[in-house]
């Protein structure tokens, strides 16, 4: 009989596989697990070497073949948990930026001491040599010598960076200070007052210093320098608002020369602070051949002009309500223009900023009427003080305002320069505008007197209703 044909061995059935283990693959050959004996419980138990089963409810393993997630779309989801995380505060979201709250800090500490000096100086003076003309001509020539010697030191910061310069040149004016005190407490001849006076004018603008910070941090994101410049105009006015009160009281409670002593031990150890925080410090720009001053950039004369007749503003305001009612009274002033440059800065701003500074000064003109309506048809303080709350309302508002205008007009690199100018022009009105109130204060009264204030308000908004802010590009 024939033999049957060899039949072949039957191969052996492929174990049931899960698709993961049935689609490994591992140098181009079918990796497969054995299916695994079930546990008594119903629970397949896994042979050595072969994969668990994920338990219920617990996540399992990454399958092997299966990409990581790209790393760009890890970067996109952790940022946006950093969105989500910022403070809707547009003043708290501003000091999240990184270095911002150590200058920051450093900055208010070397403010606050310009509030202090000047009113020192009056207190010791006068007490010691029992004269306010003489304490008066004193601080007059030191502010004299800050509007001739403060651009320049400006200039140099822009050119040698904010550390180089601002340090040296506020250890210049320490010095002074000491030697107003020595000078004083020896009893040295009057001209020596006026030497070591004249030479605090060495104290660099740490608030220009501050602004121009946050203009090279946040250059092209206008919302945030509104936000800046707003924040930078209320630590002003708290500074001012509490400087002389912690001047009269150290002078009063200590000894006349207290005063001048820590605010001259402040400005020093505020500034060393503020330069020391390099990261956010401004590049220095080396002055060249065809570089022009501030002073002759577009719309700048303009500018100090309406800065000019703001300052005479204030420093008529100041001499009438100290005539009028004291100096405690002008506290409610400085709140009121605070509280309304810290509300001004969390709105968002109008985009043409030359319509929105004549806005501005139309409001100062309508409320600095106030004070002299209320001197004039009541006696009482509080309608007064009630008065110069709501006539404070604006002035920061106008201040951020011509600010963020300096900055747009002021050339690349010469940002500390320019806003210099614009507080050298602000002093100068300053001064201008205490004498103004002072004559129409001796000659007319108290009541006639608040009329300067009002007039100084109307002659800054038509300056600049009277086309001299030429418009440039937004």
């Amino acid at each position: 009989m024939p033999k049957p044909p060899a039949t072949r061995p039957r191969p052996a059935a492929l174990p049931a596989l899960s698709p993961t283990a049935l689609l490994a693959v591992t140098g181009g050959q079918l990796v497969a697990a054995p299916r695994t004996a079930p546990e008594p419980g119903g629970r397949a138990a896994p042979k050595s070497g072969g994969p668990a089963a994920p338990e219920s409810g617990r996540r399992a393993a990454p399958e092997s073949g299966r990409r990581a997630a790209p790393k760009d779309v890890r970067r996109r989801a952790a940022g946006q948990r950093t969105a989500r995380r910022a403070p809707t505060n547009p003043y708290l979201r501003l000091l999240t930026t990184p270095g911002a709250r150590a200058f920051t800090a450093g900055n208010l500490i070397a403010r606050l001491p310009m509030g202090m000096l000047g009113v020192s100086a009056i207190i010791m003076i006068a007490g010691s040599r029992d004269s306010y003309a003489l304490a008066g001509a004193v601080t007059a020539t030191g502010l004299a010598a800050t509007a001739v010697v403060a651009p320049f030191t400006a200039r140099l910061v822009d050119r040698f960076g904010q550390a180089r310069i601002a340090v040296p040149a506020t250890a210049l004016a320490v010095l002074g200070s000491l030697a107003l005190v020595l000078c004083v407490h020896y009893d040295a001849p009057a001209w020596t007052l006026f030497a070591a006076y004249a030479a605090t004018a060495t104290t660099p603008n740490t608030g220009g210093m501050s602004r121009a910070r946050w203009a090279h941090l946040h250059r092209g994101d206008q919302a945030a320098l509104h936000t800046a410049n707003s924040f930078e105009q209320a630590a002003d006015e708290l500074c001012f608002m509490l400087g002389p009160v912690v001047a009269a009281t150290l002078c009063g409670a200590l000894f006349p020369e207290a005063g001048t002593l820590v605010g001259a031990f402040l400005l020093m150890t505020g500034v060393l602070v503020f330069a020391a925080q390099r990261t956010t410090e401004p590049p220095p720009t080396p002055r060249n051949r065809t570089a022009v001053s501030p002073l002759r950039a577009p719309g700048m004369p303009a500018l100090l002009a309406v800065f000019l007749a703001t300052g005479a503003v204030f420093g008529a305001l100041e001499v009438v309500s100290i005539a009028h009612a004291g100096g405690a009274i002008l506290a409610l002033q400085a709140a009121g223009s605070c509280a309304a440059g810290l509300l001004y800065g969390s709105l968002r701003p109008a985009r043409n900023v030359h319509r929105r500074l004549l806005l501005c000064l139309t409001a100062m003109t309508a409320l600095m009427s106030l004070p002299l309506l209320a001197a004039s048809s009541t006696a009482s303080l509080p309608v007064l003080a009630l008065c110069l709350l709501l006539a404070g309302a604006a002035t920061a508002p106008t201040m951020v305002t011509g600010m963020t205008l300096v900055q747009r007009a002021t050339p690349p690199g010469q940002l500390n320069e320019g806003m210099t100018l614009s507080v050298t022009a602000l002093l100068g009105g300053v001064a201008a505008g205490a004498a103004g109130g002072g004559w129409l204060v001796e000659h007319t009264g108290t009541v006639s007197g608040y009329a300067a204030p009002m007039g100084a308000a109307a002659l800054a908004l038509t300056v600049a209703a009277a086309g001299t802010l030429r418009s440039r590009p937004e």
